[in-house]
């Protein structure tokens, strides 16, 4: 954590399995598979206008807000972003834990560690994580902890975390700074 938070882990590979979802499994209108082409090709602004008019237009909301949500994240406008997030979640879109992950990363980055931590907790539970996904949501509970002062919860968090995940030297790290509180 080093003075005040640990930095949280990649999102990188998150918003690919985030993109294959909205591709793959959503069964996305033309708007919505166009407005995804675009994000991959990183022309932002053009995919966002798409997922607006979608999301407007009430066809494919849910992954129209996804989608949205990833334009924000990639322009680090995280409140924009769990906005967007959290109307995917209200229109039904699949809870995963990649979604549960992304819109607690928001919150942290927002200062609502609290949420974070829900959100973190509810990604952990979700079925289908990835191992890299649950490693993640897992060390990035401890930062919610520490952003929310609570030590013993942290100390506990981070014991459980290297036991289960000997190699991460950046815990390991964490777990002497956590001694220190």
């Amino acid at each position: 954590m080093n003075q005040g938070g640990i930095v949280l882990k990649s999102k990188k590979w998150a918003l690919c399995v985030l993109v294959f979802m909205l591709l793959v499994f959503a069964g996305c209108t033309r708007a919505t598979e166009e407005g995804m082409e675009l994000f991959e090709q990183k022309k932002y602004d053009e995919a966002l206008e798409l997922f607006q008019k979608e999301a407007e237009s009430g066809e494919e909301q849910a992954e129209a807000y996804l989608g949205m949500g990833l334009v924000y994240w990639e322009r680090q406008k995280y409140e924009e972003a769990r906005n967007a997030f959290q109307k995917a979640l209200d229109a039904g879109t699949e809870k995963t834990g990649t979604l549960y992950n992304l819109l607690a990363s928001c919150e942290m980055q927002l200062g609502d560690y609290q949420s974070a931590l829900n959100h973190y907790n509810l990604g952990l539970q979700s079925e289908g994580n990835s191992a890299e996904l649950t490693q993640e949501m897992e060390f990035n509970q401890i930062a919610a902890y520490e952003k929310l002062y609570e030590w013993e919860s942290a100390k506990a968090k981070i014991e459980e975390y290297i036991a289960k995940y000997p190699d991460d030297e950046a815990a390991k790290k964490e777990a002497e700074f956590l001694r220190t509180r």
